[in-house]
């Protein structure tokens, strides 16, 4: 004798919890592949997303964070139960990886000693001191106090120019000024010249360093500034430098100062195709801007004929951007 034992009706219109599942699956598995292959598309290609309305800017100077959105592509994946969509994200994970690893590298794991000999080693120090905070001296001082065989200063007023002097003569008795950048050094300052890099009035200079190892040639650069869907001015002194760099006669070359760029933003191909930036001492990205939580590097040390030992940045003054501080044997 069998007993038919009653069974819960399922509800007209729904789908039993089981296939509801396999109905989201498809969804779940569908949406990671897409935002896998966009993500690793944005990696590889942001520098060609045209700039309209500032996306250019904005995605040039934050790629690197994308690195972020790894997490919740790996949990979409988890969440799939698919385990094909595992190995499509871990795409875009190898492309950031290859593209950004290496920056992120302690270069003191790879970096040669500093020289002993005399003037056989340059140190310089560069920071934008921020106008307004009315603390160049402050700057000034700190940075002398690392000893910096040469300061170059970003967004000073002609009062900054002539107090930072004032407080600089005893060590860095050779010292040249234009616009909003200033250089002050430990060795003869020679040659030196306004640079206008296209912009009608001058944020930048040219000078070159008589060491005991030869002429070092070094742009300040106080860059305009860049804002979504205004960086025309920043782009073209940037370009006009690029542009200049090719005419220097000197082997060892300098470009220090404020960029208003990140490193991966596409103004600076043309600076970067001719000289490097170093890594960072204790690895990461470096960052200098805002000083109180830096999220974006626009301050850079890019040189050629030479070899960094050292690279980090810190704080000095009221300023909103950190300073940098870059070691280079002749």
């Amino acid at each position: 004798m069998s007993v038919l034992l009653p069974t819960r009706p399922i509800p007209t219109g729904s789908a039993p919890p089981s296939a509801a599942r396999r109905t989201r699956r498809p969804v779940l598995v569908a949406l990671t592949i897409a935002f896998s292959l966009v993500l690793t598309a944005l990696l590889l290609f942001h520098t060609a997303v045209p700039d309209i309305g500032g996306i250019g800017l904005l995605l040039d100077t934050a790629i690197p964070w994308f690195g972020l959105l790894l997490v919740p592509l790996f949990v979409l994946s988890l969440v799939s139960g698919r385990r094909r969509t595992l190995l499509v994200v871990l795409l875009p994970a190898l492309v950031w990886c290859l593209i950004f690893g290496p920056g992120l590298v302690p270069l003191k794991w790879s970096a040669p000693a500093a020289s002993q000999a005399a003037g056989t080693h340059l140190t310089v120090a560069s920071q934008n001191i921020e106008a307004s905070s009315g603390t160049g001296a402050a700057s000034a001082t700190t940075l002398a106090a690392t000893g910096a065989d040469i300061i170059a200063l970003e967004e000073m007023t002609s009062d900054d120019f002539n107090t930072i002097s004032s407080t600089l003569a005893a060590d860095y008795p050779y010292s040249y000024g234009v616009g909003t950048v200033g250089l002050w050094s430990k060795y003869p300052v020679i040659n030196a010249q306004p640079l206008n890099l296209g912009l009608g009035w001058n944020r930048a200079l040219a000078a070159d360093l008589q060491t005991p190892q030869g002429l070092v040639s070094i742009y300040v650069i106080h860059a305009a500034s860049a804002r979504p869907g205004d960086v025309s001015a920043r782009d073209s002194m940037l370009s006009a430098l690029a542009s200049t760099l090719p005419n220097d006669e000197n082997n060892r070359v300098l470009a220090v100062g404020d960029f208003n760029a990140a490193s991966t933003d596409r103004a600076m191909g043309g600076i970067e195709s001719q000289l490097t930036e170093a890594n960072q001492s204790e690895g990461m990205l470096g960052s200098t801007w805002p000083s109180n939580l830096p999220v974006t590097r626009l301050d850079h040390l890019l040189q050629r004929g030479m070899t960094v030992t050292s690279n980090t940045t810190l704080a000095a003054g009221a300023s909103d951007h950190r300073a940098i501080l870059t070691s280079l044997n002749l």
